[in-house]
């Protein structure tokens, strides 16, 4: 007689050694969906914590790249910060390197800086140079109008139509005080808020993100050597807000998602705090493609086009921290954040007791699945209780057939 129980096929292809054995034996799994599904959803599409290892080490490529720039490079501070003349005249014909030359001949030294300012009839030569005194002064203002005949609002040459502007050294002092006060007592109410709003840990990360945020955008513009002025200071105030901002809602998201689960075993902290950042993510990219599209268009239009070069110090600045803070919210602020509450605590107790039930369950599974193939190996039924076990007063199975041979009738 035949069993009448019929054996599922085994997927050899798909099933392993620690397979859920349900799997194995023919239950449906899940639906499996796209990567892109994934991320528009938020379920999982990226293992951001449990990749932070990774990013910590990309995240300290970055860092190290700009304190070398800082260090080795410097800045290129505009006279707000370490005073200077500024003097300006209608453009006309002239071009930067024929005002240079110019500078060059009536002072004896190289100018800071020379650009042209807005484009066509309205465009201005804009000079940056060290401190000139009086007889400078009119030395380089004379020989600007022997050589380019700069005109005044009446269209007629005229000496009046260069101007010159000086700023002190103890001003420049003093904006660079206060941009230093502004940055601390901003970081300090970001700390007390966040911690009396969320905890101690999340500000801690929150402020280590923003650090990163200002080390990077410090960095980019030592790198590319632009002019640090007040625009420049402004546009890092506002990014650390858009970087705080991001923070706070990935922040909001992992609270709630480990809300309890001290009390649950199903999951980690860093595992719930994971899918808090999924589930934020398309926000925060949307978030940061609509701050950086006007960014593009007044780089564009305003600078570009127009040529209104003193923008362009704060679209970069927008631009950079943007992209920055959207990288640290999502990659580093979460990821430290996780790393501090497992390394001690509640949480890391929590954590190595979820391990180890998993390290119990998966040990369980593949001792199944092993029966499971012991079992099609000898041509057995997965369910009929073997005549070993029966002979040791185990019940059988109900409803299975013997599976030894048949005893005769007796006459």
């Amino acid at each position: 007689m035949t069993n009448s129980h019929t054996t599922p096929s085994l997927d050899k292809t798909s099933a392993t050694e620690t397979t859920d054995v349900f799997a194995v034996v023919g239950e449906p799994q899940p639906p499996k969906h796209g990567f892109f599904n994934r991320l528009y959803t938020g379920t999982g599409a990226i293992d951001v914590i449990g990749k932070r290892r990774m990013w910590y080490l990309i995240t300290a490529a970055i860092v190290l790249v700009s304190l070398g720039s800082i260090i080795f490079r410097g800045f290129n501070f505009g006279i707000d910060f370490e005073g200077g003349s500024r003097i300006q005249f209608p453009a006309g014909d002239a071009t930067p390197s024929a005002v240079e030359d110019v500078y060059r001949g009536a002072i004896g030294t190289d100018p800071v800086s020379v650009q042209t300012v807005g484009t066509g009839g309205s465009a201005t030569m804009l000079i940056r140079s060290e401190a000139l005194d009086q007889k400078q002064v009119e030395a380089l203002n004379n020989a600007l109008f022997a050589k380019f005949q700069p005109k005044d609002k009446t269209g007629n040459p005229s000496l009046a139509a260069i101007s010159t502007s000086d700023v002190s050294e103890t001003w420049g002092s003093q904006i660079t005080r206060k941009a230093l006060i502004a940055l601390a007592v901003f970081l300090v109410l970001v700390a007390v808020y966040i911690a009396i709003r969320f905890e101690t840990h999340m500000a801690i990360a929150a402020l280590a993100a923003l650090a990163f945020d200002v080390s990077v955008t410090a960095g980019v513009y030592s790198l590319v050597g632009f002019e640090v002025t007040p625009a420049t200071v402004i546009g890092i105030l506002t990014i650390l807000g858009f970087s705080l901002y991001d923070s706070v809602v990935v922040f909001d998201k992992v609270e709630e998602n480990t809300h309890g689960i001290l009390h649950l075993t199903r999951r980690t902290y860093g595992e719930q705090a994971n899918l808090a950042v999924n589930q934020t993510l398309m926000r925060s990219i949307n978030t940061a493609l609509i701050g950086i599209l006007p960014i593009v268009g007044l780089m564009v239009i305003a600078v570009w086009m127009l040529g209104v070069g003193t923008l362009k110090d704060l679209a970069l600045v927008q631009l950079v921290g943007l992209l920055v803070g959207t990288y640290s919210s999502i990659f580093f602020a979460t990821p430290l954040l996780v790393s501090i509450k497992e390394r001690w605590g509640p949480v890391a107790a929590h954590t190595k007791k979820v391990l180890a039930k998993r390290a119990g369950a998966a040990s369980a599974r593949a001792s199944a699945v092993a029966e499971r193939r012991a079992s099609m190996a000898a041509g057995r039924d997965f369910d009929e209780t073997p005549r070993r076990q029966r002979a040791a007063g185990q019940t059988p199975r109900p409803g299975a057939r013997p599976s030894g041979k048949r005893h005769k009738r007796r006459n």
